[in-house]
């Protein structure tokens, strides 16, 4: 049967268990590159013993960047950095991933221990960002996002590509886009963020239309052998938010046919107020519902933390791959403990050799 530590296999990538390190933004690139931070950050977490490490939202244009100090692959000279973190994580047995975005209206802000706020005006590392309209995230906040262009929308989708060229030149095995938390695509989806009146709002089918090209764009550019997921917000927690989540049942079929191998099942967030029902596992049964109703392979991640409680929402096949963010963060070695807590009878073939020898039955 499968469970947490069988080894999971999509299109060319294979993983030795399903516990998959979620992308956690570090706030500490310059000017999109990578550094040693990153380096140690992900060897760490490689070495731990998870499936799969994938590296945190990567802009893919400079617009696009949540704060100064995101990292990004808008230029061929960012490569490098993320050669290395790939390859580190593929040295320690992961698969190494990696997720690209474009914030949108959310961009252009401090860290998130800087308040998160909107850059000053006058700061000299201010931008403003662009968005589907110009609807602010915040309703009194004075900064208002530019609406993008037909030109401006087009340019993102190959922004989008170019860059998934550069992800897998620097050796990165899966990709997945951030459609979720607010951020662009999620932006054009929301009918909260998205006032337009072109063939990108309205309906649902216009409003998906930029998740969808994205995709088709991105396609075309990944390679074809290694698989192409998103991160998509699935339900806005406000007034009606049952037929949010309907919606983006059919907007993943047409996902699913525009050449999406697995969705990450997360948040929407898309303005302020979302009542979201906080609590261990809450998304699990959203998951459930997408992998049963779009056939999609599905992951989710937000306040799972216990490993028989992951273990048997992967057996009860709820869903494919558990991705963990805080509970890594505190622990690297949390598959160790998972698989001791589960009395792993192979440790040899889910984890490091380290941790699998240290997994020995020393009474025997």
């Amino acid at each position: 049967m499968t469970s947490l530590f069988s080894p999971y296999t999509l299109k060319s990538a294979h993983l030795r268990n399903r516990i998959v390190v979620s992308p956690m933004c570090q706030y500490m690139a310059q000017a999109g590159h990578l550094n040693g931070w990153h380096q140690a950050h992900y060897t760490a977490l490689a070495k731990g013993g998870a499936g799969m490490v994938v590296v945190e939202a990567t802009a893919v244009s400079p617009q696009g960047r949540i704060t100064p100090g995101d990292a990004g692959l808008w230029e061929d000279g960012q490569v490098p950095g993320f050669a290395k973190v790939a390859e580190a994580i593929r040295t320690a047995g992961a698969v190494p991933a990696i997720q690209l975005g474009h914030a949108g209206r959310k961009a252009g802000c401090t860290p998130p221990w800087e308040g998160g706020a909107p850059l000053p005006h006058d700061s000299v590392d201010a931008w403003r960002p662009e968005a589907p309209s110009a609807i602010s995230y915040i309703p009194s906040a004075p900064h208002v996002p530019l609406e993008m262009t037909l030109q401006d929308i087009k340019k993102a989708q190959l922004d989008f590509a170019a860059s998934a060229r550069r992800a897998a030149e620097a050796g990165f095995e899966w990709l997945e886009l951030h459609f979720a938390h607010g951020f662009l695509g999620q932006s054009f989806l929301s009918q909260r963020a998205n006032a337009r009146t072109d063939q990108y709002g309205g309906s649902l089918e216009n409003r998906a239309r930029f998740l969808i090209e994205t995709v088709q764009t991105v396609r075309d550019a990944w390679p074809v052998s290694l698989p192409l997921t998103i991160r998509l917000g699935v339900c806005e927690f406000r007034e009606n938010a049952e037929a949010s989540f309907s919606e983006s049942i059919t907007v993943l079929r047409w996902l699913k046919e525009a050449g999406v191998d697995l969705v990450d099942v997360g948040l929407a967030i898309s303005g302020p107020g979302e009542d979201i029902p906080w609590g261990p596992n809450f998304l699990v049964p959203y998951a459930a519902t997408v992998r049963e109703e779009t056939g999609l392979q599905v992951s989710t991640s937000w306040q799972i933390t216990q490993a028989r409680e992951a273990d048997d929402f992967v057996r009860q096949g709820k869903i494919d791959l558990v991705f963990l963010a805080r509970s890594l963060l505190a622990n690297p070695h949390w598959p160790f403990e998972a698989a001791r807590q589960l009395e792993i009878q192979n440790p040899e073939q889910v984890l490091p050799t380290p941790y699998a020898y240290w997994l020995k039955d020393w009474s025997a």
